[in-house]
């Protein structure tokens, strides 16, 4: 494969806008974010790959990550210490609890929505929703600034749909696994056809697409044929071998938990050791406007020993130097319970966890205030996390692509790397 097509996703040209920017930085000085973006393209990035774990519906920040022990907002549970110094977490993961010397926690998120449809689109693509205009989420921004590697998509969705790529196009869209372990029927031949019979069949389909291409049109021929390539390249990769979460000993399979979540955090793992760049595993069910203490009694049970057991395996590998594992929901939940025992929307402030990558180990960045209500210190608008990400994998986030109707837009909107989580 030539350098030029290594990226899988269609390779927007920079815009004029963006090519002045570049030439004249060292004489005209250079905007911070693009200084620590800048200095990663120069081999200081450390991320190669990303796991995203999004919790739809809203995660309670203080009930997880932020803690508030002795206030009114405390809920049902105790906060505990943890391998990081100084650092408590909610004692729903006692076992990633043990990996928090590896971990980062941002506690001073400052959302703008606290409507599910809108904070998802912005958490998940850093733009605010337009009415004329669809914004690629994380994963296709990563997928389209980096070379893929391996036979493997480079952009996989684990247990629910990721966003859609939108104008960075079809190669940057992601493949969709539904239940993790379970052998996806469309990449084999169906039942009852030989492998011999099912090559025919691929050669019948080539003659009669290049029959077609006239009328097709180049450009959309172009487009079919290499999807279908890819397709059938995947069909017949050994690689494939890394959805086959089975052949784990019973040891490893029981570490991670016997639910979709725990077999989608196993998978991965296998699935950034086979090269895939950017994967997001998906879970529901954090909209508890009641009986919140059961709902994430139940969560934890499930998300610790999966979490724990994917940063403890990477960093023994040595993999997590070079894969950002990251749990982000779209908003956080009212600091006091409410009348059911639940918690409301609440997008004012809110937490995520973070760990590898390039970022330090055992840290803290900012605080909510005493009662988990707003932003205490270093408030972080929900672009700068998309920017931190990019910066961490060698991405410029302020680089412009041009979408098919001539309109630059930058990868991420307006956000700046933040450049305190770096070690």
């Amino acid at each position: 494969m030539s350098k030029k097509n290594q990226n899988g996703c269609r390779g927007y040209r920079m815009t004029r806008r963006a090519m002045i920017g570049t030439t004249s930085a060292s004489i005209l000085g250079m905007h911070v974010g693009n200084l620590v973006a800048r200095a990663n393209e120069t081999g200081q990035a450390k991320a190669e790959h990303v796991i995203l774990f999004w919790c739809g519906g809203g995660m309670s920040h203080i009930d997880t990550w932020d803690p508030k022990p002795g206030r009114p907002t405390q809920g049902p549970f105790d906060a505990i210490k943890t391998s990081a110094d100084g650092v408590q977490i909610s004692s729903l993961f006692p076992e990633l609890a043990k990996q928090m010397h590896h971990a980062t926690l941002i506690r001073s998120i400052a959302g703008t929505n606290g409507d599910h449809g809108r904070a998802t689109y912005n958490l998940q693509t850093s733009y605010a929703p337009s009415g004329n205009l669809r914004h690629p989420g994380l994963g296709s921004v990563v997928v389209h600034e980096k070379p893929r590697t391996g036979d493997l998509p480079a952009y996989i969705s684990i247990s629910g749909q990721a966003p859609r790529a939108a104008y960075l196009g079809q190669k940057c869209e992601a493949y969709y696994v539904g239940a993790p372990g379970e052998r996806d029927p469309y990449l084999a031949f169906p039942e009852g056809i030989t492998k011999v019979r099912g090559n025919k069949r691929l050669e019948i389909l080539k003659k009669m697409n290049s029959r077609q291409a006239n009328a097709i049109g180049a450009k959309d021929l172009k487009a079919n044929d290499q999807a279908v390539k890819d397709a059938v390249g995947l069909m017949r990769s050994p690689a494939l071998k890394a959805f086959e979460i089975d052949k784990e000993s019973p040891e490893t399979l029981g570490r991670y938990g016997d639910s979709d979540f725990g077999r989608g955090a196993l998978l991965a793992r296998r699935l950034v050791e086979t090269g895939v760049r950017f994967v997001q595993v998906n879970r529901g069910g954090f909209d508890n406007h009641g009986n919140i203490e059961t709902a994430m009694t139940n969560h934890g049970a499930i998300m610790d020993p999966a979490l724990a057991s994917l940063v403890a395996d990477l960093n023994t590998s040595g993999l997590l130097k070079k894969t950002m594992v990251i749990v982000l929901s779209e908003f956080g939940r009212t600091p006091r319970v409410n009348n059911n025992d639940g918690r409301d929307h609440w997008a004012r402030v809110f937490s995520s966890f973070m760990a590898g990558g390039g970022l330090k180990g055992g840290f803290v960045y900012g605080s909510s205030d005493e009662d988990g209500a707003s932003p205490k210190d270093n408030p972080v608008r929900v672009p700068n996390i998309h920017a931190t990400v990019l910066a961490a994998m060698g991405i410029n986030p302020n680089k412009e692509v041009m979408t098919p109707l001539e309109r630059p837009m930058k990868l991420v909107d307006d956000g700046e790397p933040i450049s305190a989580l770096f070690a």
